[in-house]
């Protein structure tokens, strides 16, 4: 266990761990607003477990079971609890993964039925009269594929996890085992009793986020098992910022809620502003702020919290620039003109978009976003799609180890994927001929990625594969003979041609995209740093950059008027776009340490400064308008 468990328990702490140690229901939800530790409870909760329970536990061969939602979480807790086997640390996934895979027959019988109702619903898209021509003929060859599936899926000898699915190979992906896990859980005593004594404590980390028939799945498995099984949630409704989370855990009978209302991480300055916007919400007061020793006494963090408001136009970069340079000159603190300190400033912008316009990659985050196949989407957005793993890992990496000098780094990663240096094929050659060679053509591929020319990067890959300095396997091939045959640049984006747009892109956009992909700028997305904490934040908020329908930053503040859509929700009290944006506004402004800037672009500007001040989340004297 680590330092966590030495800090204070706090009034919630306390009370969590005699419900734990006690002999009746134990079931329990904690909502714990932002800063408030939660982490820290939660690896306190299962310290409070090994203390009280860990011999009867190993005794019968049981663990704790702590499910968090992102491999990044995993490690965080796993580096609290160490590798004590007592505890099973794993995202959702992975758990249901767990739990299911023993059950191999009825896997294949689901994959099967699965692959019937793909059947059913291609048939019915043929059965329509107004379908086209084209529609059905897709679904007809769909309806032979999933058949043909159908028969590989009886000689499959195991079914096993994987990112997607290929059900004729026996891969199971992550959408099959969210549906699998919580109906075999939900729908099987049998798997039921085998959950709760295999894990008879299971707890569920940024439960406000987790899928809700998971969610639902546990319930049942809560209510048929009220005694010698502990289930806890750990989370904050007001910190769900995911259209598919759960939300809010309601309680049910004979379960218990315990609120954290402590905040440790923001000033005062911020504090002051998070409960003015949690105030519209569940109007959980959070208390104390951030504290920091001066001589000798703990003294509270004052900070800052600002809106600057400017012109929505074309100079949005330059403007958002000289707005940092204002708050530098106001503060006297260079701090916020920071690009490299990534826990000292952190630019929030809402979507992937904007920072890639803002960091000179627009064309190259359409190509493989707009009407992207989900599998280019993701990948994009994490750096593992397929198109750009070689350059990544490769390309750019050699490129910036001859600008830096460093001929060694070059060497070994063309020993690593250059296939001319591969032992098998070094026999009989000339070896001094071929590294100057290669040393020649490195130059030309340096030359072609400068910033400014005028090669794409197709040109880049073709140059690779011509001059064999990497093997690109069929997949690759192909896009590179097609970018070969396709002079004109494509006109609309389409599923099928995602790839093909980013081989037409700006070769130089791929070094705006290893910075932000590398998180060497200051740039992040609101929904992404969610657990983090930044000394300053910058909040940057643009509707019309941000393209998106999930939030709405104009209506929140009350400049843009609601939808029907949206009145109609409110009406019924369903989440509404207004309602996500405060979400996500109260997860951005509680990043800060020490000061917090909400930068602003607007066609109107003194209308905004009033539905602000209107609002009263910041003092009238933190608004500012700078033209």
């Amino acid at each position: 266990m680590t330092s966590r468990i030495g800090k204070p328990n706090t009034d919630t702490d306390t009370a969590l761990h005699e419900r734990l140690a006690g002999e009746g229901n134990r079931h329990f939800v904690m909502v714990a607003g932002a800063g408030s530790g939660k982490t820290t409870s939660l690896v306190k909760a299962l310290a409070q477990i090994e203390r009280t329970q860990r011999p009867a536990l190993r005794r019968n061969g049981q663990q704790v079971a702590c499910i968090t939602y992102t491999e990044v979480a995993v490690e965080e807790i796993r580096g609290d609890v160490g590798n004590d086997e007592l505890f099973h640390v794993s995202t959702i996934h992975s758990f249901l993964w767990t739990v299911i895979k023993p059950f191999q027959n009825n896997l294949r019988e689901w994959v099967s039925n699965r692959l019937r109702e793909k059947i059913g619903e291609e048939q019915e898209k043929i059965d329509k009269p107004r379908t086209r021509e084209a529609t059905k003929a897709r679904a007809a060859d769909n309806i032979e594929r999933y058949n043909r599936q159908l028969t590989d899926v009886n000689a499959v000898k195991s079914f096993r996890y994987g990112t997607g699915s290929d059900y004729a190979n026996g891969v199971l992906g992550h959408s099959d085992i969210l549906k699998i896990g919580p109906e075999f859980i939900g729908e099987h005593a049998l798997m039921q009793t085998l959950l709760t004594r295999r894990f008879p404590v299971i707890f569920v980390d940024e439960s406000q986020d987790t899928d809700p028939a998971f969610v639902d799945a546990l319930r049942e498995v809560a209510r048929a098992v009220p005694l010698g099984f502990c289930l806890g949630f750990f989370g904050d409704p007001v910190q769900k910022i995911y259209l598919q989370g759960a939300g809010p855990i309601p309680p049910e009978e004979g379960w218990e809620t315990f609120e954290k209302p402590e905040n440790f991480r923001c000033p005062q300055a911020v504090l002051r502003v998070i409960n003015r916007i949690r105030a519209e919400d569940d109007q959980l007061q959070q208390t104390r702020g951030r504290h920091i020793v001066v001589n000798g006494e703990d003294a509270p963090v004052e900070g800052s919290a600002r809106v600057l408001i400017l012109p929505a136009d074309d100079r949005r970069q330059e403007r958002l620039e000289e707005a940092r340079r204002w708050l530098a000159d106001q503060d006297g603190d260079e701090g916020w003109l920071e690009e490299e300190d990534e826990e000292a400033l952190r630019l929030l912008v809402l979507v992937h978009r904007m920072a890639a316009a803002r960091l000179g990659f627009r064309n190259l985050y359409g190509a493989l976003n707009d009407k992207a196949p989900e599998e280019l989407k993701s990948g994009l957005i994490d750096g593992t799609a397929w198109v750009v793993r070689p350059f990544l890992s490769y390309v750019l990496p050699v490129v910036l180890s001859r600008h830096e000098g460093r001929e060694f780094e070059i060497m070994r990663l063309l020993r690593k994927h250059c296939p001319r240096l591969q032992p098998d094929a070094l026999a009989g050659v000339d070896t001094a001929g071929l590294l100057n060679g290669l040393q020649g053509q490195i130059g030309e591929l340096v030359a072609k990625l400068e910033a400014g020319g005028d090669a794409r990067v197709g040109d880049i890959v073709r140059f690779m594969r011509d001059n064999s300095l990497l093997a690109f396997d069929d997949r690759y091939v192909e896009l590179i003979d097609l970018y070969a045959g396709t002079a004109e640049p494509v006109a609309e984006p389409a599923i099928d041609n995602a790839a093909l747009r980013f081989m037409q892109c700006d070769a130089s956009e791929l070094w705006g995209y290893r910075k932000y992909i590398e998180k060497m700028s200051p740039f992040a997305t609101q929904q992404g740093i969610k657990g983090a904490e930044f000394d300053k934040v910058i909040v940057v908020v643009d509707d019309q950059e941000g393209q998106t329908n999930t939030f709405s930053y104009g209506k929140y503040f009350g400049v843009a008027p609601p939808s029907d859509t949206d009145s109609a929700n409110i009406a019924a009290g369903k989440d509404s776009v207004i309602d996500r944006t405060r979400r996500l506004f109260y997860v951005c402004c509680s990043r800060a340490l020490s000061d917090l800037a909400v930068v602003i672009f607007t066609e109107e500007t003194a209308q905004m400064r009033e539905a602000l001040l209107a609002k009263g989340f910041f003092e009238a004297e933190g608004v500012h308008v700078l033209a």
